[in-house]
């Protein structure tokens, strides 16, 4: 491949052995701008994560268990696909003395440190990027304005989130914080914006000092004077200066997000001042949904469960009728979404996968691998929505006449989970590494394990995927009322199947005690349930379920649709 070419002759000019290309750009946000992904340009993997090292003589891109299969498929050709933390850079580079280059603006210590620390490698940070040198397309050249969330979307004011902010730095003994993931300027600020393909992201930097001053660093084509108006205390500058400012700053305390501060931005506060050993607290600020917030987000997954759920009835009554298509299909889901007015975007890539692609846990269907719909399938969609009021995010594996009893054990095995997980009994300490074996319990009676987290914290009109907490194996973050949080076991088969039944599920209290809720409001497809493997507890959780699905979406179904509900929603 020419450009891999390039990038060798670059490392022949810098002097260096090799060279690190991440996906993340300089804001470390999830889904970023096509004109950044430099990860995407060089390897072809379209993956939300993973990044690559190229080499002299050999030419790795590093994915976790989720994009394996996909960077074989879309790399494979030219990268050798290693899946982490099963082996990290620093195991691939023992015993290797090599000067490594890479973007200071688009790594943060935290990063470096725990993929190739260990090594006798240096690593050596470049005034330029290599990729930019090599890759001639156009900068961002749109101006999407950001903007104010309407009061009804909003269940605390910017000045009490200031003041907690405030609060926490005083407390800290610091005298400046510096957040530097944007969804947590969007939430301090209550602002949304357009920097993100799948999520309402404000690119920008903020610094805030113990006195409650506010220096907003952004592309300031993206501020309107209405929007400005709004933050009187707030001196909005252009993101460029931002290293500039830190550097003149001396002798003061900062705390910085170690997992979004850069190489680059950190330098510069190091350079007269100290960091202190604290996160931005916003993380765990913004991870519990007031009830306001939780109000909308159950409006938000109304309106998103009657798109999917008609849309399922079309793809049932139609998938043997006429072409469809993976890709069809995902046009068709997004067609129901529009319907609503408070529809925006997905909130990630669909997934529309049937047969053996819905073995790929992200797979994205191309014109190469788009599959027909056929009979006998079984067919995976993972979707989502960002709403005014919410963000949601949803799996529904689905018999397309799909008759095969060892599939039906393990959907039925895979729902047992799921609803392990929801039926769970939070207690005071409960995180989410205490919940993931209960949804991998019953696949592991008979050997099967899927490679991904059963559940990740979601946004607010914002991330679809935020933390800190998360159900997985390792994750120690105690779960608190107001938290969001996925349910989505799963079992994939390579070429052959994929399963998952996802729900957004909350943590809210009563009678004193903690438990969740489930928000998502789409059947769960009977035909792939073995009903001889599930104990009375469980059939009474999924009939309780589909009662509420359908007491939430009946009055939005057509005369038609509403007897396909009535018995989708059925008790079994």
């Amino acid at each position: 491949m020419e450009k891999i070419k390039k990038i060798k002759v670059a490392l022949k000019r810098e002097n260096i052995d090799g060279y690190i290309i991440p996906k993340n750009d300089e804001f470390f946000g999830e889904y970023i701008p096509d004109h950044n992904d430099r990860l995407s340009y060089i390897s072809n993997f379209t993956g939300s994560y993973g990044f690559s090292l190229i080499l002299k003589n050999k030419n790795c891109l590093f994915v976790d268990g989720r994009y394996t299969l996909q960077a074989k498929k879309q790399s494979g050709k030219y990268f050798k696909v290693i899946t982490f933390p099963q082996v990290m850079p620093r195991d691939i580079l023992k015993k290797k003395k090599l000067l490594i280059g890479f973007d200071p603006k688009l790594f943060t210590k935290k990063t470096l440190s725990i993929f190739f620390a260990k090594t006798n490698c240096v690593f050596k940070p470049l005034n330029q990027n290599l990729i930019d040198q090599i890759w001639k397309r156009d900068k961002d050249i749109t101006a999407s304005k950001f903007f104010n969330l309407p009061d009804y979307s909003v269940g605390e004011q910017y000045k009490s989130k200031i003041n907690k902010i405030v609060s926490y730095i005083k407390r800290k003994g610091a005298d400046y914080l510096f957040i530097t993931a944007s969804e947590n300027n969007a939430w301090l600020l209550n602002i949304r914006g357009g920097d993100s393909k799948f999520a309402p992201i404000p690119q920008s930097y903020i610094l805030i000092d113990k006195n409650k001053k506010l220096k907003f660093f952004c592309n300031l084509k993206k501020t309107s004077t209405s929007f400005k108006k709004k933050f009187k205390e707030v001196q909005f500058i252009e993101a460029v200066s931002a290293g500039k400012i830190l550097s003149q700053i001396e002798k003061k305390k900062f705390i910085i997000d170690r997992n979004t501060c850069s190489i680059y931005y950190e330098k510069f506060i190091l350079k007269n001042n100290k960091i202190l050993a604290f996160d931005d607290p916003i993380y765990n600020l913004k991870a519990i949904k007031n009830k306001k917030e939780i109000k909308n987000i159950k409006n938000a997954h109304i309106s998103d469960g009657i798109a999917l759920t008609k849309y399922l009835f079309w793809l049932k009554n139609n998938f043997s009728k006429k072409k469809i298509t993976e890709i069809s299909a995902a046009q068709k889901l997004l067609e129901f979404r529009k319907r609503s007015r408070n529809f925006q975007n997905c909130s990630f890539p669909t997934i529309s996968g049937s047969g053996p692609n819905g073995a790929i846990i992200h797979y994205k269907a191309t014109m190469k691998t788009n599959r027909k719909l056929k009979i006998g399938d079984i067919y995976l969609v993972d979707s989502g929505g960002q709403y005014k009021f919410g963000t949601t995010d949803v799996t529904r594996t689905i018999s397309l006449k799909n008759s095969n009893k060892r599939i039906k054990d393990i959907f039925t095995r895979v729902l047992k989970g799921h609803i392990a997980v929801s039926d769970f009994k939070i207690k005071d300490n409960t995180s989410g590494s205490k919940i993931d074996y209960m949804a991998r319990k019953h696949l592991k009676e008979i050997g099967l394990d899927y490679s991904h987290g059963t559940g990740h914290g979601v946004g607010y009109y914002l991330n679809v995927h935020e933390g800190p907490h998360a159900i997985t194996k390792n994750n120690k973050t105690v779960l608190k009322e107001g938290m969001v949080v996925s349910n989505e076991p799963g079992y994939y088969e390579k070429n052959r199947f994929g399963i998952r039944i996802e729900n957004i599920i909350y943590v809210k209290r009563k009678n004193r005690k903690k438990c969740f809720e489930d928000l998502t409001m789409v059947p769960i497809d009977k035909n792939l349930i073995d009903k001889s493997k599930l104990n009375k507890s469980e059939i009474r959780w999924l009939n309780n379920y589909h009662k509420v699905v359908f007491k939430n979406l009946k009055t939005h179904m057509n005369k038609n649709e509403f007897f396909e509900l009535k018995g989708a929603c059925s008790a079994i």
